[in-house]
């Protein structure tokens, strides 16, 4: 075995291969071949979009357990723990469990280069077929056609939304990014849209494979009166609920579901760092929102849930990302701000994002070297009735969740 500790394989994996990102199929489904893995008789929901994923992984996730079902979930990225990435039965993977997987991928892939992400694709595909479930949901990480998850055919596709983010590997267009993300679909079986606010590509797409298209307000409802709202806070999750309700429906007959269990599960469901409320003094709002129209949807949200003193903003956001852009939602709303420098190569300075949103000289606005040290500022400056809003990338919340659990 190369290494015998989980931070050792995963700091090796971050350098193994020449790009961080680099979309393509070939070399995971070569060494997925050798290990014999991404073949499944058990259901596949493949799940992607801009906004909206992680949250219907979760619900699903939750019905389906509630439902009896033993389930594999996969999502990216992580929090806290890489752990996280791949729960079994709403477990995450052991480190043991993990490091099994990454030398049974070290082994198999001979000379083939692996991204990290590839690796963990394949470590969670490993991890699913050796935990004898009854359905696997597998997250997107990166658009759809080209992303490791796309080797796995889906028996249902679900489609949450279509926005501009990852452009520079997506395309600059809605029609082109809705063209990459419907590549999860596959012939002769359901795929499920969110929105009815998807581009053209989609459906064009869907038509010319065969894909029957299962779509809101036409093919089944986005209100149900007769079911409890999801426990994830924000409007928009009723459209997230109604969507995995069509995918529950399209299972129906391989993974029949009572109406006790989808009530359970709308009612238990939890996803971290998605409106993450923690009550104090200041209260905490914690939001990965990390494009235009999730920190949109974050306004949205917050304006619903009127602050008794100020709003205080902890930031941080990613160089490929439209800094601008997301700010500027919350700009009317939030009275003092505390840019975040995050660390790597794509991570931003304060002052970097500072300056990219106009606000180098605003007295409103101050950096700070670290989330935990924005964190601390934040505490200590918030008075009675304030709360302090964390968000801008998964390497703000992630964070800031380990600073407030000291």
């Amino acid at each position: 075995m190369r290494f015998r500790t989980l931070d050792q394989w995963l700091a090796w994996q971050e350098s193994l291969h020449p790009r961080a990102i680099d979309l393509g199929l070939e070399r995971v489904r070569q060494v997925a071949g050798r290990l014999g893995v991404g073949k499944f008789t058990i259901p596949v929901v493949t799940v992607a979009g801009t906004n909206g994923k992680g949250s219907c992984v979760a619900m699903l996730d939750a019905i389906l357990r509630a439902g009896g079902y033993r389930v594999g979930a996969f999502t990216s990225p992580h929090l806290i723990r890489y752990n996280e990435r791949i729960r079994i039965d709403g477990r995450e993977i052991a480190d043991a469990g993990l490091i099994d997987a990454f030398a049974r991928i070290d082994a198999a892939r001979g000379a083939v280069s692996l991204t990290f992400f590839e690796f963990n694709t394949l470590a969670a595909l490993l991890a699913f077929q050796d935990a004898a479930l009854d359905a696997v949901i597998l997250e997107v990480g990166l658009g759809g056609r080209l992303d490791a998850v796309n080797i796995v055919d889906a028996d249902v596709a679900l489609l949450t939304s279509i926005g501009l983010d990852h452009c520079d590997w997506l395309g600059g267009t809605l029609e082109a990014i809705g063209r990459e993300k419907a590549g999860i679909f596959r012939a002769g079986h359901p795929a499920v849209l969110g929105s009815r606010q998807v581009p053209d590509s989609v459906r064009e797409y869907a038509r010319r494979i065969g894909a029957p298209l299962r779509e809101p307000d036409i093919d089944f409802a986005t209100g149900r009166g007769d079911l409890p709202r999801p426990a994830l806070p924000g409007a928009h999750q009723l459209e997230n609920a109604a969507a995995v309700l069509a995918v529950i429906e399209a299972l129906r007959e391989r993974l029949p579901v009572t109406r006790e269990a989808i009530v359970a599960g709308l009612r238990n469901v939890e996803l971290p760092g998605r409106f993450q409320c923690v009550p104090g003094t200041p209260e905490w709002i914690l939001d990965v929102a990390h494009n235009p129209d999730a920190a949109e949807r974050l306004s949205q949200t917050l304006a619903t849930l009127p602050a008794r003193g100020r709003t205080m903003a902890v930031v941080g956001i990613l160089k490929d990302k439209d800094a601008p852009a997301i700010v500027a939602p919350l700009r009317a709303g939030v009275a003092e701000w505390i840019a975040v420098d995050l660390p790597g190569p794509r991570g931003l300075t304060g002052l970097q994002l500072r300056e990219a949103c106009g606000a180098a000289g605003d007295a409103h606005w101050s950096t700070a070297p670290s989330v935990a040290a924005a964190c601390q500022r934040a505490q200590q400056g918030a008075g009675e009735g304030d709360r302090v809003v964390v968000f801008g990338s998964f390497f703000t919340v992630g964070p800031a969740l380990e600073w407030l659990a000291r």
